[in-house]
């Protein structure tokens, strides 16, 4: 069977001792579409977006901070407890969605502290934005040929040649085309609200299907000996259970109210 063949350059351009990949780019992209989307929301809602870069920088940090803090807690900390120098070398690899978006969650309660809105109406309007951020890192994740799935003789399996030469779950695609469904959901929810008193629940849907959906696909991705349990659920399975939980208790106590 002759499958595709993956052997994309991932790095964009290069100028002298600096090198942009193809993720860095997907990375910034995803930031801009985060800015968009909440400037046509305060637009929209609040009429003026002179606040929306204050909310940039505080999802940036958030992001950030919180990804590598959890790929170090959550997947490798013997290695950066040895080598404390490396936890800032982020240009090396190494940010756990899981933490990127609970750093978010915190940024966010601190942001709305300062706003004339409450911490529920930012989740709800950033949910759709994440989501379409989640859609272009694992865009960047594919064109860097990392976090690849498990061999498989499907029809549209791919070759990484960069890596080797099974063909293997395209599950960067997989991911992406779920949470570009999940981010046109919850947009079709938030344009067709006729209040946009949401309370919390388009954050609660993007909660559980976020996650429910790392969940299943991590069972398609060839996890790393370093990263692996001992369970039959790996450590990002774990990671997820935890968020899909709070999405549905919090949804649940929201269809109450």
């Amino acid at each position: 069977m002759d499958y595709f063949i993956w052997d994309f350059d991932p790095v964009l351009a290069s100028f002298k001792y600096l090198r942009i990949h193809w993720y860095g780019a997907m990375f910034a992209l995803a930031l801009l579409s985060n800015y968009l989307f909440m400037h046509w929301v305060y637009l929209r809602e609040l009429g003026t977006a002179e606040d929306v870069d204050r909310l940039l920088w505080y999802c940036i940090g958030g992001s950030i901070i919180g990804a590598r803090l959890g790929h170090i807690l959550f997947y490798n900390p013997g290695y950066y407890f040895a080598e404390p120098q490396k936890i800032i070398a982020i240009w090396e690899g190494g940010l756990a969605s899981h933490g990127g978006v609970f750093g978010v969650l915190i940024s966010l309660y601190i942001y709305q502290r300062k706003a004339s809105f409450n911490y529920f109406w930012i989740l709800d309007r950033a949910a759709i934005a994440a989501s379409l951020s989640g859609c272009l890192v694992r865009i960047g994740n594919f064109l860097n040929s990392e976090i690849t799935g498990t061999a498989t003789n499907a029809a549209w399996a791919v070759i990484f040649k960069r890596l080797d030469n099974t063909p293997r779950h395209p599950v960067q695609l997989y991911e992406a085309i779920s949470y570009a469904g999940i981010f046109l959901f919850l947009l079709y929810l938030y344009k067709n609200s006729p209040t946009f008193d949401f309370r919390g629940r388009l954050c609660d849907w993007f909660l559980i299907l976020i996650f429910s959906t790392r969940f299943i696909l991590e069972f398609y991705k060839d996890s790393l000996v370093h990263y692996a349990t001992d369970l039959w659920i790996s450590t990002g399975q774990m990671l997820s259970i935890p968020f899909v939980l709070v999405g549905i208790y919090i949804l649940y106590r929201a269809k109450k109210l």
